[in-house]
């Protein structure tokens, strides 16, 4: 079987290309988020000069497609290509009406699509998945699948989601998450996006209120102004020293730091309804095993952002 099925991937007419650098990735399945993810993945592209590279991988063609596996039933097989096949060449065509300079190159992998999209995108310029579809993710934040992407990535990952994905009104700001001073490279991902988009960057960072107790004396309302104001200039400082050096490099981009009293999940997916795209760092997920867990930020972000969101790998 093994012969068989690696006999018929090579008569297949999209062969596995040698591993691209610096290009957009983005991967599709046919479904309707793929196909925003598909633009989204166009307009990255041309912004950056970068080529293009469309992968669909294993399960193919989802959408109207049976199950099975490749190297199966010979007429399954050759049907699973053919509706494979038609999937590329469909978002092919949709790149060359968008962007007729742009150079394509389009994949079709016998690889699980999140393993296949994580190994290509080590060395892409970003990686750009839409937040439902791509064959068994029902929903981006539900499976393994996805906190695989999430939480693997060496690249920068944009989920292409919420109304700013859909033609919906333009703000005009990139919002970035940090939760402490040397998150530098989402901030500087952030910079370079607000620059593409001629857009102002928001830096947002959230901090808890010092929890009081009821067991020893009672703290005095001055006192408690006091250690209020003090642990206020502290966390003020935190987003402005996270681009102090990023405001020199890009003097032209309009910049707003900002410190919230709330927990950072709820303060970010409430920032996102007037952000064009949010930026935040992607750190390795808690836990081990193949559902690790991911922090509470980029889980709720993934599922009630109202805009794109871009996760940036630190370090």
């Amino acid at each position: 079987m093994t012969h068989e099925r690696e006999s018929l991937w090579d008569y297949g007419r999209y062969a596995p290309h040698p591993a691209l650098h610096g290009h957009v990735l983005v991967g599709v399945d046919g479904s309707e988020e793929a196909l925003r993810a598909l633009d989204q993945a166009v307009a990255e592209a041309v912004a950056r000069q970068a080529p293009l590279e469309i992968l669909h991988g294993w399960p193919w063609a989802k959408h109207g497609a049976s199950e099975g596996l490749p190297g199966g039933p010979g007429h399954e097989t050759s049907s699973l290509l053919e509706r494979a096949h038609a999937v590329l060449e469909s978002a092919v065509a949709r790149v060359r009406e968008q962007a007729p300079e742009l150079d394509v190159t389009a994949t079709l992998s016998p690889h699980p699509a999140a393993a296949e999209l994580t190994r290509r995108g080590e060395h892409a310029a970003l990686t750009v998945i839409g937040s439902r579809g791509l064959g068994d993710i029902t929903g981006l934040v539900s499976g393994s699948v996805s906190r695989r992407l999430a939480g693997s990535c060496r690249s920068p990952l944009l989920v292409v989601r919420g109304e700013a994905a859909y033609g919906g009104l333009e703000h005009g700001e990139v919002l970035v998450g940090v939760g402490t001073d040397t998150e530098t490279e989402a901030a500087r991902f952030a910079f370079e996006e607000a620059q593409q988009r001629g857009a102002r960057v928001r830096v947002l960072h959230s901090c808890v209120l010092p929890a009081t107790s009821g067991a020893g004396p009672v703290v005095s309302a001055e006192r408690l102004r006091a250690e209020l104001e003090t642990k206020a200039r502290k966390q003020s400082a935190v987003p402005r020293a996270a681009v102090a050096a990023l405001r020199e490099k890009f003097p032209a981009v309009g910049v707003e730091t900002d410190t919230v009293w709330g927990g950072a999940a709820e303060s970010l997916v409430e920032a996102t309804r007037a952000a064009d795209a949010v930026v935040i760092t992607a750190h390795r997920p808690h836990g081990r095993g193949p559902s690790p867990r991911l922090g509470p930020v980029t889980h709720a972000l993934l599922h009630r952002a109202h805009c794109p969101v871009y996760l940036v790998p630190a370090g």
